[in-house]
């Protein structure tokens, strides 16, 4: 089972979406709910406290009959987006997509991106990946992983959350690291190129970002 979801961010950084099959689960996440049932993708699910949806939108969404209906107040302790993820790896799903959680204000886009690095999302299985138009965002634990080229999007990024990123390694890349130390904040490791189809990065300690980008 593979679990996709979609949040309410701006139209135009959301790649197009395929409707569910009997393998993939799709989640809307408060006015991501609406936009999937526009669509034409009926979702499994929904998550929110539905604030930013209009007492139309709130109509077709409670027609539905959703199958996975968990509304919140506002007031709470984890956004609507955590507590959707929350649910989501409880299922213990083979893979988890995040759409519609870039642009638009800056402090979601910002949270939903940092929420990857959070425990237990950050040592699921498989990394979990949010993806735009341009860009697929995922983060990493210390290890030793596998990149395949995707073709157009041929920039590769790593950024480091924790203070300090030790032992990176990078081959099949055009700017190839040995065991090199990183700090937060530094721009070393930003767009490189994978140079064959297929490369690896691997580091010791610490927690990276990686940004996957296309111009």
């Amino acid at each position: 089972m593979k679990i996709n979801i979609l949040a309410g961010g701006p139209e135009q950084f959301i790649p197009p979406l395929e409707a569910c099959d009997k393998d993939t689960y799709w989640i809307g996440v408060d006015h991501g709910v609406y936009r999937l049932l526009s669509k034409g993708i009926h979702p499994h699910g929904a998550f929110g406290d539905f604030d930013s949806v209009s007492e139309e939108e709130w109509n077709s969404i409670q027609a539905a009959n959703l199958k996975q209906f968990q509304v919140f107040t506002p007031e709470k302790d984890e956004t609507d987006m955590e507590l959707a993820l929350n649910w989501a790896i409880e299922q213990k799903p083979s893979s988890i997509n995040i759409f519609g959680a870039t642009g638009g204000r800056l402090d979601h886009y910002m949270a939903n991106a940092m929420l990857l690095s959070k425990e237990p999302f950050l040592s699921w299985p498989s990394p979990i990946e949010m993806i735009d138009r341009k860009n697929i965002i995922s983060v990493h634990p210390a290890g030793e992983y596998s990149l395949e080229a995707i073709n157009g999007m041929s920039y590769v990024s790593y950024i480091p959350i924790t203070s300090e990123v030790k032992g990176i390694t990078l081959k099949g890349f055009r700017y190839p690291l040995s065991n090199r130390h990183i700090f937060r904040g530094s721009t070393l490791c930003i767009s490189n190129e994978l140079i064959q189809n297929h490369g690896t990065f691997s580091f010791s300690e610490g927690i990276l970002m990686m940004v996957r980008s296309r111009d």
